[in-house]
C-alpha cells in the first residue's frame, strides 16, 4: 500500500467542475487546470480516507487545511513518476501549518494535459509533516507550459515521502478529538 490508486470517475469529475468557480484562488497558475485539478486530488483522498468521496464537500475548505483541519491535500496532474515532487508554495509553507501533507498526482497521459477525463487515475503518493516540508529545499518550478512561475515552493520527491500505509487512519482522528 505504498500508493493508493483511486479511479476519476465522470460523476466525481461533473462535481468538481461544477464546484470549480466556487474554490479558485487568484494567485499565479501553473495551469489552466490547477483548480480542477486540487479539487479532484481532494476527492480521490476523500475517496480512500472518508470511503467515500461524496462524505467531502470541497467548497467548505477555502483558506484553510482540507480535511480535519489538519491535513493539506497537494495535487498535480503528470504522467506518474516516483521522481515527481510534493510541491509546497513558499508563501503557503510560511502561512499555515497543517499537520499532514498528502501528495496526489492525477497520472496524465502527457505533461501538458489541458483538461482531466473520467478513467484517469489518482495516485495518492505518500505524505509528510510540516517540519519536513520546512526542511526542503526551495525552488521555482515554472509554469507547465514554460517560463518561470514567480513563486518558489519547497519541494519533495515523492519517493522519499512516508509511505501512505503509515498515514493515520480516520479512526485515529476521531478518537483524538477530530471529526470529519
Amino acid at each position: 500500500m505504498r500508493y493508493i490508486d483511486v479511479p476519476i470517475t465522470a460523476e466525481m469529475l461533473e462535481y468538481a467542475r461544477a464546484a470549480e468557480e466556487d474554490v479558485r484562488v487568484h494567485r499565479t497558475r501553473a495551469s489552466k487546470i490547477d483548480s480542477l485539478t486540487g479539487l479532484i486530488g481532494e476527492l480521490a483522498f476523500a475517496q480512500w480516507f472518508l470511503g467515500d468521496w461524496k462524505a467531502h464537500d470541497v467548497r467548505d475548505t477555502k483558506g484553510r487545511p482540507d480535511f480535519l483541519e489538519v491535513i493539506e491535500v497537494k495535487t498535480s496532474a503528470y504522467p506518474w513518476s516516483d521522481r515527481l515532487n510534493l510541491l509546497v508554495r513558499e508563501d503557503y509553507a510560511e502561512k499555515r501549518r497543517p499537520e499532514y501533507y498528502v501528495q496526489v498526482i492525477v497520472d496524465a497521459p502527457n505533461r501538458d494535459a489541458q483538461d482531466i477525463q473520467p478513467g484517469w487515475n489518482c495516485r495518492i503518493s505518500g505524505w509528510a509533516t510540516p517540519d519536513e516540508v520546512d526542511k526542503a529545499p526551495l525552488r521555482d518550478f515554472g509554469a507547465k507550459g514554460g517560463g518561470r512561475g514567480g513563486y518558489r515552493c519547497r519541494y519533495i520527491a515523492i519517493k522519499d515521502l512516508r509511505a501512505m500505509e503509515a498515514f493515520p487512519s480516520l479512526k485515529t482522528f476521531q478518537s483524538a478529538g477530530q471529526e470529519g
